[in-house]
């Protein structure tokens, strides 16, 4: 007759008093009272260790201060502060319907518009300058300021529960969430109307997700495996539709995915082998809830983007004519006038505004690099409007009727109007460009003479249709050089003395790029009142969706890849993880206060040392097993390559990635990396700390055969251990941890919130690093 413990343990009843004895030496009853001992340092352990309750306790703690910290003082200051002058503005256009273009995607500030919108504000300030009044222009900044805040809060409690859901210890889950708790970085960014917090909640939710979803493996198709596993495409997508380094988080489920799959097809897997038709199951389940879901949320949130933005906007200038009619009071609507021939026009280029220009000055006989240009009359581009802008458009055909419109593809001649010369183009070097070709003007007899072809220009209008007619402004077209089929371009970089320092223009051979661009700004030959400048109310346009989102994509990429210009607080990636500078974010003269972002240095630092030790641990345990030598058990072997693995996967793939990025980069980017590096340190350290539970492990497996003896030779050692010392050192060292993360955030504390304000010598002790700090003398 069997009895079952509470612990499961099943022992064997010592009848009649028997006293049989094991083939250690060792009597029944003694084991069994031995292997009560073995429950009880397992009990032990568990109590060291922390128990649920103690989790759950810590975990409301940990949460109340991350408000705190949050919450405390963010009414200050009272004015715009850094990049509050976009994102704030971007709300208002939200909640004015005016269109806007930004190069992020939707979600992180359509949440902000539900935030003003929730509290009544009508969008009537649009964050113009930093430093502008909150309080005089009558905006409920808090209530923007608290969604950041509340998404930083809850992203430390998912911290703590990341760590808690992979089994840590609660020293680990302890030092992981206190880290982030104490960090002036993400604390700064999580009190001010930015987007960051969304993208690092989110982040820090799709670590969660996939975590609760791996460890239902063992229950395939169940409800919950599939909550999760969509709750995790959820939250990648809203990483992505925040910003689009949000992509970095689904390299990181996707590679944490592929190995899943890849062991799922080990033919000698412990769970048992899968077919092929069930391993295309879980194949097409996990392209469903971590590709096709996070994509169709991630359209969702532009669908409403297109839908509140119905009214014309400064974001007008990025998109095409087409797009732009389908907007409400858009100027194209109602300012677009069709060109006939004969008009006089002035061209102007799309992306950097200026002006095809000519005067009567020519190119040198030579350039700096020696080569001979054709000296004839310079082309160039101007920013301002001038007479010497004036072209007048002329068909091929002499005889072509004077009000006839000018249409898509059809072949024109422009002359200058001030010097009577026609634009040309030939196989001649511009000035800048050796491979393009130079553009100039020749006179009428040239023109009508030897010359005539390579006077001839294609206009061809952007989406434009066959037969359709050229108008202002909304045509948006490309000029083609008939003969040699490059078209007109020009760039910033001006020209020497002898072209005024103006743009230079020249034959692109690369036609397909948009720089190429060019529109009809207006008519200069049509008076004010012509007949033809009449406005009749035209009909708003409609386009369909996946047309306009296909549009406003490639132009979300375009301009941010353009963000390459240096800016004087922009840092690299090797400078992050050891802070080496921050951002200055805002300033006040009279009361010496100001806002520098910038992390805890003391725990941003620890955290970066710990990668360091975890790689040299991975590298130290390979060359170990090479020579033969197996210094862990599978149980921290396991979890140093599978779970802290991935929290290393998590920092590599959200931190490698910017090295090959060549727009401007900044601290904040760190972030999300930076928050990897918490989970990694909270990991290490229970591995540091922790004895080793090969005895313990082993103890219990002898138990579950029968082989009492063995587990109570080894049972003492393993109690002693876990209950003892190895938590003793865990605690110890978490203590540390957050002691020396608690002074570094309390010495910067100053330079996160905005106040107090610090004398000359308190800002120079804050100049660790060399930070450019303000009122530093």
């Amino acid at each position: 007759m069997a009895a079952t413990t509470p612990q499961g343990s099943v022992r064997q009843r010592n009848v009649g008093g028997s006293s049989k004895k094991n083939k250690d030496g060792i009597s029944a009853a003694s084991s069994d009272v031995e292997l009560d001992k073995i429950v009880k340092a397992a009990r032990t352990l568990a109590s060291a260790a922390g128990s649920e309750y103690d989790y759950k306790i810590v975990g409301v703690i940990i949460t109340a201060l991350a408000f705190l910290t949050r919450f405390w003082g963010i009414s200050h200051p009272n004015e715009v502060v850094f990049d509050e002058v976009h994102f704030g503005k971007f709300a208002s256009y939200y909640l004015q319907k005016t269109y806007f273009f930004d190069v992020h995607p939707p979600f992180g500030k359509l949440l902000f518009a539900f935030m003003g919108w929730l509290v009544g504000y009508d969008g009537h300030f649009h964050f113009e300058n930093i430093g502008d009044s909150y309080i005089a222009n009558k905006v409920p900044y808090v209530a923007f300021r608290s969604l950041p805040a509340i998404l930083g809060a809850l992203t430390v409690s998912v911290v703590y529960l990341i760590m808690w859901e992979s089994g840590y210890s609660l020293p680990a889950c302890i030092v992981a969430a206190g880290l982030i708790l104490l960090d002036n970085a993400h604390i700064g960014q999580t009190r001010l109307i930015l987007l960051d917090a969304t993208l690092v909640f989110a982040m820090a939710c799709s670590l969660l997700c996939y975590i609760k979803f791996y460890k239902l493996r063992h229950e395939p198709f169940s409800r919950k495996w599939w909550k999760w596993l969509i709750l995790t495409g959820f939250a990648l997508s809203c990483d992505m539709s925040t910003k689009y380094v949000g992509l970095f988080a689904f390299i990181t489920i996707g590679s944490a995915v592929a190995i899943d799959l890849w062991e799922l097809l080990d033919i000698k897997r412990p769970g048992g082998t899968l077919s092929l038709p069930d391993f295309s199951k879980h194949f097409a389940a996990r392209a469903f809830g971590l590709i096709l879901m996070p994509f169709l949320f991630y359209l969702f949130w532009f669908q409403v983007h297109f839908s509140i933005l119905t009214r014309s906007g400064p974001g007008d200038d990025f998109m095409t004519p087409e797009f732009q009619e389908t907007l409400s009071d858009n100027v194209m609507l109602s300012n677009a006038i069709t060109i006939n021939y004969y008009d006089s026009i002035t061209l102007k280029h799309k992306e950097t505004k200026a002006y095809l220009h000519s005067h009567a000055e020519r190119y040198p006989l030579r350039y700096d690099d020696g080569r001979v240009s054709s000296q004839g009359q310079q082309v160039t581009g101007y920013p301002f409007n001038d007479t010497n802008n004036y072209w007048q458009i002329l068909p091929v055909q002499v005889d072509q009727k004077v009000d006839h419109p000018v249409k898509n593809h059809e072949l024109v001649r422009l002359r200058h109007l001030v010097t009577d010369t026609y634009l040309l183009s030939h196989d001649v070097a511009s000035p800048y460009y050796p491979t393009n070709q130079e553009f100039t003007t020749v006179p009428q007899a040239d023109a009508y003479g030897d010359r005539v072809a390579d006077t001839l220009f294609e206009i061809r209008i952007e989406n434009g249709k066959p037969n359709q007619e050229f108008k202002t402004i909304s045509s948006h077209f490309k000029l083609i050089h008939n003969p040699s089929k490059v078209a007109m371009w020009t760039h910033t970089t001006p020209l020497p003395d002898w072209g005024h320092k103006q743009q230079e223009i020249n034959g692109n051979k690369q036609i397909a790029p948009s720089s190429n661009v060019w529109l009809i700004e207006d008519i200069p030959s049509i008076p004010a009142d012509h007949p033809r400048r009449a406005k009749p109310e035209k009909e708003v346009k409609t386009l369909p969706f996946l047309r306009k989102w296909f549009e406003l994509q490639r132009s979300m990429f375009w301009h941010n890849n353009q963000l390459t210009s240096s800016h004087p607080y922009a840092s690299l990636p090797f400078q992050w993880p050891f802070l080496l500078r921050g951002v200055s974010f805002w300033t006040q003269n009279d009361t010496r206060q100001q806002i520098y972002f910038l992390g805890n240095p003391i725990g941003w630092w620890i955290a970066s040392s710990v990668l360091a030790i975890y790689a040299g641990i991975v590298l130290a345990d390979q060359f170990s097993l090479r020579r033969g030598i197996d210094a862990l058990d599978h149980r921290s072997r396991s979890r140093l390559y599978n779970s802290t693995g991935f929290f290393f996967l998590a920092w590599a793939t959200h931190y490698f990635p910017f090295y090959v990025m060549g727009r401007q980069l900044f601290l904040h980017h760190y972030l999300p990396a930076h928050l990897a590096s918490t989970l990694v340190t909270g990991a290490l350290v229970e591995f540091i700390f922790s004895a080793d539970s090969t005895d313990l492990e082993l103890a219990h497996q002898a138990a579950k055969s029968g082989k009492k003896g063995f587990a109570i030779k080894r049972h003492v050692t393993a109690r002693e251990r876990f209950a003892g010392q190895s938590m003793m050192g865990a605690w110890i060292a978490t203590f540390a941890i957050l002691a020396l993360a608690f002074a570094g955030w309390y010495f910067f504390l100053p330079l996160t919130y905005g106040y107090p304000g610090l004398t000359v010598e308190q800002v120079v002790r804050r100049k660790w690093l060399g930070y450019d700090l303000h009122f530093a003398k």
